[in-house]
């Protein structure tokens, strides 16, 4: 079992490496038709990392992460990407070295793929095969520092520019809000939040270190000076009327989160200000369609498709916020600026879909279907409805369900 594990690994990377190989082929292929349709020379390229994005199950942001490596990996970086097809290396650390070689020039970094990736003089195996990825990291900036300091600090210092606060759910209705920061920033917000920890527990207060901390970003960040005070900021929670007064239990909607226990969201709505935004649904569930004659959706109609569309980007496997609401037939082919033909996609795939040979249509059931400029179709489901949960089973069809699955294990 333990070879079976080691091959499937050494698969999993030459696999790595061939899609690699032909991402960079369609890139090549799609270059060359959109030249010949008479795509101005800036334009080339559009829209292929969304199609491999969406051929490989991942977001659009992650399909152009890995279009930009396997250009790196089959023009400047042939001994890392050697190590790839021979099942010796994975594209996690093929990643962790084009991201440490990023600052410095092409010579540069075929010195260090050159120092780190190729065989030995007398055939050894290369030195990055045997190393951990944090020790391959560090190998990494060292051979860079040492070629070309003066790239790796100007680097550094372009970082700061991407600073920025980011949040993703995590499980039990609790959030992860990170912060990239400059080091002396991120330092002195922990050192503040550990001073704040240190003297409430020195007070007596009972609340463990990282809740003190927890609790202290919270009231210095909303302006919350307890946690009986009602915070000022908006959380958009979607819910039944019967969940809401509390005839029923369908799961609510925390907007830019996800689905939450009604239980849970009536007892976090009573601790806050509330406003009351009324959404119609028909009998199926579906929200109740705005209608617009201009091209761009009113900001009503604009805030009924975030809010049907939960947030989130409709492009299958995307996963970041709403940034533009979109038609999906385009609005110079006659599309509607309607609820039923209209979309919410984070900015990078709204860009991607107008490259050439990109067609969208939506379905009757609230579904969208994309067509690839290779011909390829993606579904995205419809947006989760709203409509009453089915009455639970009786003892009798209970029973029933039970035989028939245990004569469908039996058999």
């Amino acid at each position: 079992m333990v070879d079976w594990i080691a091959r499937l690994e050494a698969v999993k990377c030459t696999a790595e490496a061939v899609q690699a190989e032909a991402a960079v082929r369609l890139e090549e292929a799609a270059r060359v038709r959109q030249a010949q349709a008479g795509v101005p020379a800036r334009k080339l390229g559009e829209g292929v990392a969304l199609q491999i994005a969406l051929a490989r199950r991942v977001s659009p942001a992650k399909g152009a992460q890995l279009l930009g490596l396997a250009r790196i990996l089959l023009t400047e970086m042939p001994h890392t990407f050697r190590l790839m097809k021979a099942g010796l290396f994975s594209q996690w650390q093929a990643t962790i070295l084009a991201r440490e070689t990023a600052c410095l020039s092409l010579e540069d970094r075929r010195v260090i793929d050159d120092r780190l990736c190729a065989p030995g003089p007398n055939g050894e195996p290369a030195k990055a095969v045997s190393m951990g990825l944090r020790q391959l990291e560090n190998a990494a900036k060292k051979l860079a520092i040492t070629l070309d300091q003066a790239s790796v600090v100007t680097r550094a210092a372009n970082a700061v520019k991407d600073r920025r606060v980011s949040l993703r759910p995590a499980p039990d209705t609790m959030t992860w809000l990170g912060a990239l920061l400059p080091v002396k920033d991120g330092v002195a917000v922990y050192a503040a939040l550990d001073q704040a920890a240190n003297a409430a527990r020195a007070a007596g207060d009972e609340r463990t270190r990282g809740q003190v901390m927890a609790d202290t970003l919270v009231d210095r960040i909303t302006g919350r000076t307890s946690a009986e005070s009602k915070p000022r900021i908006e959380v958009k929670v979607v819910m039944t009327a019967d969940s809401l007064t509390g005839d029923a239990d369908q799961p609510a909607v925390v907007e830019g989160y996800g689905p939450v226990p009604a239980a849970w969201a009536r007892e976090a709505l009573a601790d806050a200000e509330v406003f009351v935004r009324r959404l119609f649904t028909d009998p199926a569930g579906q929200l109740v369609a705005m209608e617009s004659r201009s091209r761009k959706a009113p900001d009503g109609l604009a805030e009924l498709i975030s809010t049907r569309d939960g947030g989130i980007c409709r492009t299958v496997g995307c996963d970041a916020p709403i940034r533009n609401i979109d038609h999906i037939q385009r609005h110079a082919d006659g599309g509607a600026t309607s609820a039923e033909n209209l979309q919410g996609l984070c900015e990078r795939c709204n860009q991607a879909k107008e490259a050439v040979g990109w067609q969208a249509r939506p379905g009757p059931d609230g579904s969208i279907t994309t067509i690839t400029p290779t011909g390829h179709t993606y579904v995205s489901p419809p947006p989760d409805t709203w409509q009453p949960d089915p009455p639970p089973l009786s003892p009798a069809e209970l029973r029933l369900r039970n035989m028939l699955l245990a004569h469908t294990l039996a058999a």
